[in-house]
């Protein structure tokens, strides 16, 4: 990696244009993962999407701060990106170590509180009827040429969505964290580092 003034400061305003596509694909991640399990409200899954929101506004104060080499600046931003780092890395490994009993019991949770509306919905989605027992045609497709069939249950389906969205908020959170702790490094490195352009006595 290069070590000058001028190479840091590209690569630092660089890697603040990276966090900005970054925070929209945690944000994007994170609703797609809430809206695939329906009935229910996993929280865990909210920390990505708070986390890619700040880092949004965080990588803006970065983008200025790398600009100006704004020692107040670059200092709050590797503060606060070094605590974004170690919250959204626990986040993302706690995505990641749900339990299929804990899944289970989440899915059941937020299907016995769910609205029959939101239901409904549920079983059109996944074509299945009821939570945890076959039934008879509901509002699913699935008996549509069998009225004597019996459907399967929802579980199963919903389950699968919840440990989809976890593992995708999961990984993703986790990868893109390793690049924040990056960031702290290079912005350490960059705020040591005197401007050329001034006076060389000049400490920055």
């Amino acid at each position: 990696m290069c070590g000058g003034f001028s190479c840091t400061k590209t690569t630092l305003t660089a890697l603040n244009i990276l966090y900005i596509a970054v925070s929209f694909v945690l944000i994007g991640v994170a609703t797609y993962a809430k809206a695939l399990s329906i009935v229910t409200n996993v929280n865990i899954i909210g920390g990505i999407l708070g986390c890619g929101a700040f880092l949004f506004f965080l990588s803006l104060v970065g983008l200025v701060g790398t600009r100006k080499h704004n020692q107040v600046l670059l200092f709050f931003y590797m503060v606060i990106l070094f605590i974004l780092f170690v919250v959204q890395f626990s986040i993302a490994f706690g995505c990641l170590a749900f339990s299929d009993e804990q899944k289970e019991q989440i899915a059941r949770e937020g299907w016995e509180s769910s609205p029959p509306s939101t239901r409904h919905r549920a079983e059109k989605l996944f074509n299945c009827c009821g939570f945890n027992t076959p039934q008879p045609y509901c509002e699913s497709k699935c008996c549509l040429h069998a009225p004597d069939c019996r459907c399967p249950p929802c579980s199963p389906s919903i389950q699968e969505a919840i440990s989809s969205g976890l593992s995708i908020s999961g990984w993703v959170g986790l990868l893109f964290s390793i690049t924040e702790f990056f960031g702290v490094w290079l912005t350490i490195r960059y705020r040591n580092q005197k401007d050329p352009r001034l006076d060389p006595s000049a400490f920055l």
